[in-house]
């Protein structure tokens, strides 16, 4: 999602930020230092730039400015400046909760690791935690057994923990029943699911019920929950490069069988394509980050 894309309503702002919605509505009557977008019930729409303009006017009053002079130093070019320096201290605070997260993971420390969690969702939205934090942690897991670096008990205990949380956080995510409905699952033979799960997640935050299939399934199983869900959509994610051209031969039969479904695929075997094989699956090709997520949604929802 980009930053000027309406997505918090006022009263996920006012938790967020801890800002009462009246005063909310007060500073943007009297000063207009940022225009909420409105939809179609007229309900207040926040962007990420309004959340990063309201947090920075925020720490000035706390800091003992009046709102008025804040919004003075907002017009000024001194926001710029200072902003770049909060983003900069955001990554190096992003950064710093993967590598405790992850050093409490491998010392299989799993009150710690819910504790570094937990403060992670207290300072970040879900979108960040389980897509910034999560996914670049779920990499660098991935890496370091890729390298023998730690034990497969090590990933395990890891994969299992994460699967857990983004579970968790998954199914308190309300659905939109206007939208239709999704089924994501892993190729054949692949058992790495948590790649599909955050991709899951991210589906579900936009309003669409997932029946989500985890690890793979028989290609006959898979034809019958198609039958019967009769979803838009069909997800595939494939890690080992071993398993592409099983799942690539899934894309094949199940386009055949279901002409009106959309298939996505993603994963890290993905990306290892031949320069043809992903010609010829590029509309089926989701992307490796959130923006080309959005782009192959947007498309497919035509």
């Amino acid at each position: 999602m980009n930053s000027q894309e309406g997505k918090y309503n006022i009263k996920a702002i006012s938790k967020m930020l801890g800002i009462q919605s009246g005063t909310l509505r007060a500073w943007e009557r009297r000063y207009n230092m940022i225009a909420p977008k409105r939809n179609e019930s007229g309900h207040r729409l926040y962007t990420e730039d309004h959340v990063r303009i309201l947090r920075w006017l925020i720490d000035k009053v706390d800091k003992g400015f009046t709102i008025s002079q804040a919004v003075s130093l907002l017009e000024s070019s001194q926001f710029m400046t200072e902003s770049s320096s909060i983003e900069s201290a955001d990554s190096d605070k992003c950064n710093e909760l993967i590598i405790e997260l992850l050093s409490a993971l491998l010392e299989f420390n799993e009150g710690k690791a819910h504790d570094i969690l937990n403060q992670a969702f207290s300072i970040y939205t879900i979108d960040k935690v389980v897509i910034d934090i999560l996914g670049t942690l779920l990499v660098k897991i991935g890496d370091l057994w890729e390298e023998g670096k730690i034990t497969t008990a090590h990933e395990h205990f890891a994969s299992s923990f994460l699967r857990s949380r983004i579970g968790m956080v998954l199914h308190t995510i309300p659905v939109n029943s206007m939208l239709p409905k999704v089924v994501a699952v892993c190729g054949p033979d692949e058992w790495h699911e948590l790649g599909l799960l955050i991709f899951t997640l991210f589906i579900r935050r936009k309003g669409f019920e997932v029946v989500y299939l985890g690890t793979s399934l028989a290609e006959g199983d898979l034809e019958v929950v198609i039958k019967e869900v009769n979803p838009k959509f069909l997800f595939l994610s494939c890690t080992m490069k071993n398993n592409i051209d099983k799942t690539l031969n899934v894309i094949d039969s199940f386009e055949n069988m279901f002409p009106e479904l959309k298939i996505g695929i993603g994963g890290y075997a993905v990306t290892t394509l031949s320069e043809s094989k992903s010609k010829k699956y590029s509309l089926n090709i989701v992307g490796e980050n959130q923006k080309e997520w959005e782009d192959w949604l947007k498309n497919n929802l035509m």
